[in-house]
This record gives structure tokens, C-alpha cells and sequence, in this order.
């Protein structure tokens, strides 16, 4: 899939675990893990919207396009 998730490298420049960080915007652990993997089919806005206040960051800091990726 040409849209990467780049989770991880936030979480790692916040030293934060996937688990406090799925505790403050309100999902799962393994919904986290889901869209951390990048095999999620969807983000709805507000979820996006809770990681990027926790996390602070830009959405773009976390989803970037990749064309040329096709997997699939």
C-alpha cells in the first residue's frame, strides 16, 4: 500500500509504548498495533485527530504516500 504509517518513529521520539499511548487516545492495544503495521483500511478523523494532540505532532509526521508501494 503506497500510504505508510510511521507510528512507531513517533513513539519512539516521545519514548512512549503503543500501550500508553492507545490509554490516552482512547483504542485498543492491538487496534494500535493494527495501524502501526499499516494493515488498517481505515482512520476515522477523530482518532487521528487524539494521536496527533497526544503525540503532539501533524498528521503528516504519521501517514506519508509512498508511491510506487503497491504490495497488494
Amino acid at each position: 500500500m503506497p500510504i505508510v504509517v510511521n507510528l512507531d518513529v513517533a513513539l519512539a521520539r516521545r519514548k512512549m509504548f503503543s500501550k500508553e499511548l492507545a490509554e490516552a487516545v482512547g483504542i485498543t492495544v492491538q487496534n494500535l498495533s493494527i495501524l502501526k503495521t499499516g494493515k488498517a483500511k481505515a482512520i476515522r478523523f477523530s482518532t487521528l485527530e487524539a494521536i496527533c494532540r497526544h503525540l503532539d505532532c501533524q498528521p503528516g509526521d504519521i501517514l506519508e504516500y509512498r508511491p510506487g508501494d503497491d504490495q497488494e
